[in-house]
């Protein structure tokens, strides 16, 4: 396969037409194309950042607010859930948002001149454990839970389903 001309770019068009075939995009004005998915991702603004910096939330947080995830923040409780610091805990003290990466207090390494640094995880591999909640954020878990709710079934959805 030769990288001058149009050829590579047809590759990646048929391997997203052949995709596209299987299932149709649900969003026009979103791209499937690998390089124009990193392009938006590295130059994505702050506000967009904040959102895609977003992490689980526990079995409990996610039982009580019926809620699955949420844009971290400084002063959340998380748990590392993945990689070399897996099974820490600790309060964010830093949202890193131009690297995306979060800093945990008590998760640091040591440099070669005895410097501890805290160490960037990003926010998929970790999981919120308790919340710190203000105005905006209780509106933010009420708006989801509400969304969330308005497409499930009730068990008395489906009782009064088979009444008819």
């Amino acid at each position: 396969r030769s990288h001058f001309g149009s050829s590579w770019r047809s590759d990646v068009l048929q391997r997203c037409s052949a995709a596209s075939t299987v299932m149709t995009k649900l969003n026009r004005n979103v791209s499937s194309l690998p390089r124009k998915q990193r392009k938006a991702l590295y130059t994505a603004p702050s506000h967009k950042r904040r959102k895609i910096m977003s992490a689980q939330l526990s079995r409990e947080l996610r039982t009580k607010y019926n809620v699955r995830s949420m844009p971290v923040r400084k002063e959340d409780e998380v748990m590392v859930k993945v990689g070399t610091m897996k099974d820490r805990e600790g309060k964010v003290i830093q949202c890193y948002r131009k690297k995306y990466r979060i800093h945990i207090e008590r998760v640091t390494r040591e440099k070669t001149n005895g410097q501890t640094v805290p160490v960037g995880i990003h926010p998929s591999n970790v999981v919120i454990t308790k919340l710190k909640l203000d105005k905006d954020r209780k509106a933010l878990l009420e708006r989801k839970a509400a969304g969330a709710a308005k497409g499930k079934y009730t068990n008395r959805d489906v009782s009064m389903g088979s009444v008819d």
